[in-house]
């Protein structure tokens, strides 16, 4: 019994350590931060990159892949904002482990610009990857302004 107490304890010591050491994790970048950039249309979901980074604490977020590993467990919030213009569809699509979570998409049938956006919390354990793709089919830009923007952050760790 007395070992039960030991691995017990040392259960919990260790994940008041990890609760206190846990990094603060936030991100937020624009699809370009130069220049005007058009991206699409292609025939099957390309991958975003969003290179402008505003903020990237616990440098969760690879501005070289556009993608976000989770460096601990817990629940993430992320909002993504896609622009597009001249009757082009925008869309992009929200990705965790290679599978689809939540699309932004709009189409303007006129000369007019679109945006689209969306947000999710999920539950993401340690190593767990979210990005986001390009809707087949449609354009997403973005300039100077950074109409495109791709953000996250925890919530709190579980």
């Amino acid at each position: 019994i007395c070992i039960y107490i030991y691995i017990y304890t040392l259960f919990t010591l260790t994940r008041v350590f990890l609760s206190l050491s846990v990094k603060r994790v936030a991100f937020s970048a624009s699809l370009s931060g130069t220049d005007a950039q058009t991206i699409g249309p292609f025939d099957t979901y390309m991958p975003l990159v969003f290179k402008h980074v505003v903020s990237n604490i616990g440098n969760a977020y690879n501005s070289h892949t556009g993608s976000f590993t989770a460096p601990v467990r817990g629940a993430y919030h992320f909002e993504f904002y896609v622009f597009g213009h001249h009757s082009h569809p925008a869309g992009a699509v929200l990705v965790k482990n290679g599978e689809h979570v939540f699309i932004a998409y709009e189409h303007s049938s006129g000369p007019h610009s679109v945006s689209s956006s969306n947000g999710v919390t999920l539950l993401l354990e340690v190593g767990d990857v979210v990005f986001l793709r390009l809707w087949n089919g449609a354009w997403i830009y973005d300039n100077t302004n950074r109409h495109s923007t791709f953000s996250g952050h925890l919530l709190f760790p579980m």
